[in-house]
């Protein structure tokens, strides 16, 4: 669900990959929604909640099953879906460890803000980890600036971070669907183009 009509009455959502926009409306009482959280304004820390809130308890006694321990995964980079910069990478990378150079280019652009993501290309081809993966199978981003690097643009990534605000696309094939969407283009060898952009981001530091 990305919108909120009639007072509640109707839903805006997308579907086929977000290339259309369905709206669905139910009579029941009580609704179950997912959200994608990309197309709505963070709340202020600070505010205080309005809403009403109801303590509920539940009997599980009847389940079968037990909950053992709750993994989170941990990472020293920062978090994809809230990361103000996105650097992307796809299959044009070519394995796992010409990763690095979108690790060091996000170091530029700062740790804290910046996050590595994947094609769902990348993924499958066992060059970094799933949950790194963007798309529509994958994490929905909507940072102030996404580079998609040897990213060709296939609808279903394109579906996960086409709402990002700048896109910068580097590929070297010019017909890359990637450029449809990018603000910014650079037709050129991403093996070329990312270490002189990193360079010169750690020069004008």
């Amino acid at each position: 669900m990305i919108e909120i009509e009639d007072g509640g009455s109707k839903f805006k959502r997308p579907i086929y990959a977000g290339n259309a926009i369905a709206t669905v409306s139910t009579s029941d009482a009580t609704k179950l929604l997912t959200v994608r959280p990309t197309n709505f304004e963070k709340v202020v820390a600070d505010q205080q909640n309005t809403y009403p809130t109801e303590d509920v308890s539940t009997d599980f006694s009847s389940v079968k099953g037990e909950f053992v321990k709750n993994i989170v995964s941990k990472s020293e980079r920062a978090d994809l879906s809230s990361s103000k910069f996105v650097v992307s990478g796809g299959r044009g990378l070519k394995n796992g460890e010409n990763f690095e150079m979108l690790y060091k280019l996000a170091e530029e652009l700062g740790s804290s803000n910046c996050a590595v993501g994947a094609s769902r290309a990348a993924v499958d081809a066992g060059y970094v980890p799933n949950d790194m993966q963007v798309g529509q199978t994958g994490k929905v981003v909507a940072p102030d600036l996404y580079i998609a690097v040897g990213i060709s643009g296939a609808i279903q990534h394109l579906s996960g971070m086409k709402d990002s605000k700048v896109i910068v696309a580097i590929n070297k094939d010019a017909d890359a669907p990637i450029f449809k969407v990018a603000n910014y283009g650079i037709v050129d060898d991403l093996f070329k183009v990312i270490p002189e952009l990193t360079e010169k981001i750690n020069k004008s530091a």
